[in-house]
């Protein structure tokens, strides 16, 4: 069986809607992702994402983790060969006009469901379809900590409730929160990505008032947990979600003064894998939280994206650990470079680290409510 990889090229409006973009294949003009065979001294992720500017045009933040695999069939003079693919998720960030197989292809962004509907392949069209399923309906169900029912003592503990404080603005305060996550992420991954340190200072001030944000929503969220008599789920849990939610982009923000500090300029690939890993963990989180508004419907879901967003600090950790060591085998004369390098890593990882700790906290209202 012949081995490939892929991109799924996706964007993210500010709704939180995701589209991804299919290119037609040369020969049946079919509609498929960028694809090809890996290329020799690069990584898997970064071949998918050469594909992706080869037959697409765009560039953007490869995650270094992949979605799936999907097999299809070759056709070559030969024959028709059965080949498969590993497919990485690449977050858009430039698209251009200009591009090695303009002639050869045609691109579309499509939303998520009609381009799963448009591929030929059952497994690829499965891996777009679950790439972010909807949010559900925007209202809340009941509180999972009163049992729903028409008899007189919940119709009297509801009428003694509508004179209380209400459940408050939680899920609004945790969207807008993580939209701060995805914001922050992708400044981050633009600075590690910067090659000449131009875009340095712009990225750096961008996560700074990012995190400003994030803490005058955590603020909010602690008021409330003080201020209102019914809440969506246990105190404790809604103060623990928000404070790892804080925690991840305190840690971004810890990068970027570490960076600023050392005037680092230019980054380890191991570090740009990183922070393809860092974009893709504050995509699950910006998915996840919404869905949270409704765990009974959307326990499954759930499961399925903190799985996901454990997986891939698992594969932060191997990432981190051999950048460690090419950072000591290439500066065996430079100790100081060492260390700086050596810091940057460790604030990395521990940005993946409280992704995964959101992950948890998600996981554990599942488990609790669901």
């Amino acid at each position: 069986m012949i081995r490939q990889v892929g991109a799924l090229p996706y964007r993210i409006d500010e709704d939180g809607a995701a589209e991804v973009m299919l290119v037609t294949s040369r020969d049946t003009r079919r509609w498929v992702v960028p694809k090809g065979n890996a290329e020799l001294g690069l990584s898997p992720h970064e071949s998918a994402a050469l594909e992706a500017w080869e037959e697409a045009g765009v560039r953007g933040f490869p995650c270094a983790h992949p979605l799936g695999d999907y097999v299809y069939d070759k056709r070559r003079r030969s024959g028709v060969r059965a080949a498969r693919v590993t497919l990485f998720p690449l977050a858009v960030t430039q698209q251009a006009d200009e591009f090695p197989e303009r002639h050869e292809r045609v691109t579309r962004w499509f939303p998520v469901a009609e381009a799963a509907a448009a591929v030929d392949e059952p497994d690829l069209s499965a891996l777009i379809a679950g790439f972010r399923a909807p949010a559900g309906p925007s209202g809340g169900e009941s509180d999972p900590a009163i049992p729903a029912g028409s008899g007189s003592r919940w119709s009297m503990l509801g009428w003694f409730q509508s004179l209380l404080p209400k459940q408050g603005r939680f899920f609004e305060q945790f969207e807008a929160h993580a939209a701060t996550l995805t914001r922050g992420a992708d400044a981050l991954a633009r600075l590690l990505h910067a090659g000449d340190g131009s875009d340095t200072a712009t990225a750096i001030d961008q996560i700074v008032a990012l995190e400003h944000e994030a803490d005058d929503i955590t603020r909010d969220v602690l008021h409330e947990v003080r201020r209102v008599f019914v809440t969506p789920f246990d105190r404790s849990a809604i103060i623990e979600l928000i404070g790892a939610m804080d925690d991840a982009i305190d840690q971004m923000n810890q990068t970027a003064g570490s960076i600023a500090l050392y005037g680092v300029a230019r980054f380890e690939p191991q570090m740009r894998d990183m922070a393809g890993i860092i974009v893709e963990a504050a995509r699950i989180t910006a998915e996840a939280i919404p869905l949270l508004r409704s765990l009974n419907r959307n326990g499954e879901r759930l499961n399925e994206l903190t799985g996901r967003m454990i997986a891939i600090e698992g594969k932060a950790d191997d990432i981190h650990e051999s950048g460690l060591r090419a950072l000591f085998a290439s500066h065996r004369d430079d100790p100081m470079g060492f260390i700086v390098g050596r810091e940057i890593y460790g604030h990395l990882e521990r940005v993946v680290d409280r992704f995964e700790d959101v992950a948890n906290e998600i996981q554990g209202l599942v488990i609790d409510h669901a």
